[in-house]
């Protein structure tokens, strides 16, 4: 069993700088490849793909809402995995999750992911 923490968050400014971490505890944590979603509170919207990274940390993959804005990194050795989010908008507001599969996954499809983490919330305001 892996068990999966967000923190970070809160409340910025657009266009301003926040990082999630994500610290993973359980059996062999480093052999999961990780990714991020998250979840608007406008009504209807599912949890959407971020980002994920493969085991090693040096192959993200990025949705291309955030390419370029959004950076996914991990610490292996912490067992924590990043998310730094530069130019912020009020758009970027929603829950963040971060989620682990052992299959090698780390795209868009959830129901991949064997491990969810319980959510940080980010809000951007104008």
């Amino acid at each position: 069993q892996v068990q999966l923490v967000e923190s970070g968050g809160g409340l910025v400014q657009a266009g301003e700088s926040t990082r999630l971490s994500c610290a993973a505890s359980g059996h062999t944590t480093s052999r999961i490849t990780m990714a991020w979603f998250r979840q608007s509170p406008s009504p209807g919207h599912e949890r959407a793909f971020v980002g994920g990274i493969d085991y090693s940390g040096t192959n993200p993959y990025y949705d291309p809402a955030v390419k370029g804005r959004f950076t996914i990194s991990r610490d292996n050795a912490k067992n924590t995995m990043y998310l730094q989010m530069n130019s912020l908008k009020p758009d970027d507001t929603a829950v963040y999750y971060c989620a682990g599969s052992w299959g090698g996954y780390y795209g868009s499809d959830r129901a991949a992911y064997h491990y969810w983490g319980q959510g940080t919330q980010v809000t951007v305001s104008s």
